[in-house]
């Protein structure tokens, strides 16, 4: 599946039940801050070893996997009520990075 892919599966469970018109951008915005502080309060507790073997609790791996999901659909939602082009958008933010931190020769 392409980003496109699930870009319109998700347009298309929003229309199934009628949500485009939460959908603004102020909504979308507080919501992907909801679901970050939610993936947030998984780590926040756990020391730097811990977090590393986050897989190795089954509870727990769930849980970021399905917050790290949220994550994504929210900004996939806000990108594109947004008209914003992710791929785009990630890789001149990376073409930007590489002259303001160059690479060590």
């Amino acid at each position: 599946m392409t980003l496109d892919d699930l870009n319109q599966r998700l347009r298309d469970f929003a229309a199934a039940r009628a949500w485009e018109p939460f959908h603004t951008p102020k909504n979308l915005v507080m919501a992907l801050s909801g679901e970050v502080g939610e993936l947030t309060s998984l780590f926040q507790w756990l020391t730097p070893e811990e977090s590393e073997k986050w897989r190795s609790d089954p509870e727990l791996a769930h849980n970021v996997v399905d917050e790290i999901a949220d994550v994504t659909l929210y900004l996939l939602q806000l990108a594109n009520s947004l008209g914003v082009d992710l791929i785009e958008a990630a890789n001149a933010k990376i073409d930007r990075n590489e002259h303001r931190f160059p690479a060590p020769d």
